[in-house]
């Protein structure tokens, strides 16, 4: 056994996060690590990399037999326990090589070996299958080669216990596929991989044995090598409950066309010459749920930003119209007055001021509507924050909570709370369920029917196919820029989506 975790507990202010947790990972498995949101899956990876240090939490932790304490990240990288998190640890500016070796500087009396460095770097990247010069600037480098470039300077660290943290949560499905075999051929190397993950169909290609939180206890821990583990398996450990039937039921009640975008057009902000988004048309209805399907680059979230309020692009025309009247949608604030909202895919970084509390985030879009002669009422405001707490069951200890502290599937349903709060007609959700667990996306599909229930226009940008199957009423398909099919969901599937997009391409 390379490492176990005894009877971890660990304690934030009115909160429990870890209760009484064990966990046990054997030299050169990959072990799964599952739980909802908020589960205590990352407190966990943290207090074993020395991010929470020694005397933050009470257990034991036994690292190759011995029992560790370790003051900080540094003696855990000293063991060979990496972690990388879900939020990469890359310096954009600087080269690949550089940032392999930032911390651990390849140097001959105190003097850096840059031949010495970009030769040991052109290994790594040789090793994790990545072709770029060790003198490519990482920023301009896509997602998922930045996390071969985290697992390059991994390796060169000598790692024995490597830490993955929703490794794929941003990378589509080629780059999620090259990640997981690479985390195989590491394995066929004697390397141990802790992967947390919400995509269970990941975790049953490459996992050894799977450990499951719930409420931050452990559950159960299921060995794969005893024969396959099902996804419905591992969901009822998860949640508590069966999941027969991943996406609520609802019967559409679809009426006029309310929202209207015609002709729209946008030139790249970096390129102003080159037309990103080609003449789109698109309409929804009341009460109906409308899916936008394509790959990575399509300009599925460009088109939204560019509805809304033109957070995105240049050289905009084409008109959008409400009720069939044209409306202006110029700025942000504009948008929002005609009743338009955006939950944009990147929660952290857009969607949320993280230093700042639940109660804060939540009136954020709306101050109007917490405010008396152009002054916050904070009674209202911590009303209000309360009121969508209960509805949206968010997971919290209070609405005073920072919002830095919530697991993702709490901080997104804060988001939703903010632009909800704005009573909007038009509610565009940009990845609405990226990085968050079955039981969490199940309330999220829910609260989706719910809002097309009662009579709001519904549309629903999705990399995963089947979540815009199961919760959508039609489909556009969008490739390059411009819609390339529509189709009412029911006549829809994957194949006839995927054969869309290439016949455009």
């Amino acid at each position: 056994m390379l490492l176990e975790m005894r009877n971890i507990r660990k304690t934030f202010p009115g909160v429990v996060a870890l209760n009484q947790v064990n966990l046990q990972v054997r030299a050169g498995e990959i072990h799964a690590i599952v739980g909802e949101n908020g589960a205590g899956k990352s407190t966990l990876m943290k207090v074993l990399s020395g991010v929470y240090p020694h005397g933050s939490y009470s257990g034991q932790i036994l690292f190759d037999g011995q029992e560790r304490e370790f003051a900080g990240i540094r003696d855990s990288e000293h063991l060979g326990i990496i972690i990388i998190h879900q939020e990469l640890a890359l310096v954009p500016l600087l080269s690949i090589a550089e940032n392999i070796f930032l911390g651990n500087e390849t140097a001959r009396h105190g003097v850096i070996d840059w031949m010495a460095a970009h030769s040991r770097a052109q290994a790594l990247l040789h090793k994790v299958g990545l072709r770029e010069s060790p003198d490519t600037p990482v920023g301009q480098l896509g997602v998922g080669k930045q996390q071969l470039v985290e697992i390059a300077k991994a390796l060169s660290r000598k790692v024995r216990l490597l830490i993955l943290d929703e490794p794929t949560a941003s990378l589509n499905e080629n780059d999620s596929q090259a990640l997981l075999d690479l985390l195989l051929e590491l394995k066929a190397q004697g390397i141990t991989c802790i992967l947390i993950s919400h995509k269970l169909n990941e975790i049953s290609r490459v996992a050894d044995a799977i450990t499951v939180l719930r409420d931050g206890s452990t559950v159960q821990m299921l060995d794969c090598r005893e024969g396959p583990v099902s996804e419905d398996r591992v969901i009822q450990a998860m949640v508590g409950r069966e999941m027969s039937d991943r996406y609520p039921p609802r019967q559409p009640q679809v009426g006029d066309i309310v929202f209207e975008v015609r002709n729209w057009r946008a030139h790249h902000p970096q390129r102003s010459d080159r037309e990103h988004l080609k003449g789109i048309d698109l309409n929804v209805r009341r009460g109906e749920i409308v899916g936008i399907a394509g790959l990575m680059g399509a300009g599925r979230t460009e088109l939204a930003m560019s509805i809304f309020g033109r957070s995105w692009g240049l050289r905009i025309s084409g008109e959008v119209r409400l009720h069939g009247q044209p409306i202006d949608v110029s700025t942000v604030e504009k948008a929002v007055r005609h009743g338009l909202a955006y939950v944009t895919e990147d929660r952290k970084g857009n969607g949320l001021v993280l230093n700042e509390d639940i109660q804060f985030n939540t009136s954020l879009a709306n101050l109007p509507g917490v405010s008396f002669a152009s002054v916050i009422d904070s009674g209202q405001e911590h009303r209000v924050a309360q009121d969508y707490r209960e509805k949206l069951r968010i997971r919290c200890s209070g609405v005073d909570q920072k919002t830095l502290n919530l697991s993702g599937g709490n901080q997104q349903k804060v988001v939703l709370s903010k632009w909800l709060f704005t009573s909007p007609e038009v509610l565009i959700l940009d990845e609405p369920t990226r990085g968050i667990d079955v039981g969490a996306k199940y309330e999220i599909y829910t609260l989706i029917a719910q809002l097309a229930a009662e009579g709001k226009c519904v549309i629903v940008i999705s990399s995963e196919m089947p979540e815009l199957l199961g919760i959508t009423d039609r489909i556009y398909v969008m490739n390059e820029g411009r819609f390339v099919a529509e189709m009412p969901t029911s006549d829809a599937s994957q194949e006839k989506i995927m054969r869309a997009i290439v016949k455009a391409s």
